[in-house]
């Protein structure tokens, strides 16, 4: 049978920023209770006190923050270079049995090119072209029999080179998320590798989101 502190954890694992600020004492219990009366008599089917929310938001146990802990300590102080490159264009293509071979003309290319920026995601039903703007004409050309869902010009995108345990602390890309969610940065594209995070902009937003990631770096 579900109680009101399954409905009070319920809701704050689903509103991280709900529950980061209760773990740091930062926020009006009594207001905060009031807030969730509604919700939880929904959920529970019938009315429920502010003053029995309170008392399980109080008894509510939050996991260690992800930010004071040892290990994400050492990893956020270890972040590598940060990296800009502008004047970038995403491609959206819809899958089909030539994009393959299409897509083999813009690696020759880029062969060729090595200082232009790339890259090469294949999804279940499309796959997604990130390229230096001045081969648009080029990779257009290459895929003029395919079918274009989107395409977006004037982007770029900061990477940052991540160190090698990366992958075993839980919570690492939160840490970008949070910060580029409070700086109000909509992301056009998230793209990483084992041990490299790039998100992509609109050119408007690059020097503020620059300036969040630097804020989770220091």
């Amino acid at each position: 049978m579900k109680t009101v502190s399954n409905c009070v954890e319920d809701i704050l694992i689903t509103q991280p920023y709900l529950e980061e600020a209760l773990s740091r004492n930062i926020i009006n219990f009594s207001a905060l209770a009031i807030e969730l009366t509604e919700p939880i008599s929904k959920m529970l089917k019938k009315p429920v006190k502010p003053g029995a929310i309170m008392m399980a938001l109080r008894r509510y146990n939050p996991p260690v923050t992800l930010g004071n802990s040892i290990k994400m300590k050492k990893v956020i102080q270890n972040l590598g270079d940060i990296t800009v490159r502008s004047n970038l264009t995403d491609f959206t293509i819809k899958n089909s049995d030539t994009i393959i071979d299409n897509h083999s003309k813009i690696l020759n290319k880029i062969n060729q090119e090595t200082k232009l920026f790339y890259t090469f995601t294949r999804g279940i039903h499309e796959s997604n072209i990130i390229i230096s703007s001045i081969l648009d004409d080029f990779t257009r050309e290459c895929f003029k029999n395919e079918t274009f869902l989107a395409t977006q010009d004037g982007l770029s995108a900061i990477s940052v080179n991540l160190p090698q345990d990366n992958s075993k602390i839980a919570g690492l890309y939160y840490q970008f998320f949070k910060r580029l969610a409070w700086e109000g940065i909509v992301l056009y594209e998230v793209i990483s590798t084992t041990n490299e995070f790039t998100i992509l902009v609109e050119e408007e937003f690059v020097d503020k989101a620059f300036s969040a990631i630097k804020k989770v770096k220091a």
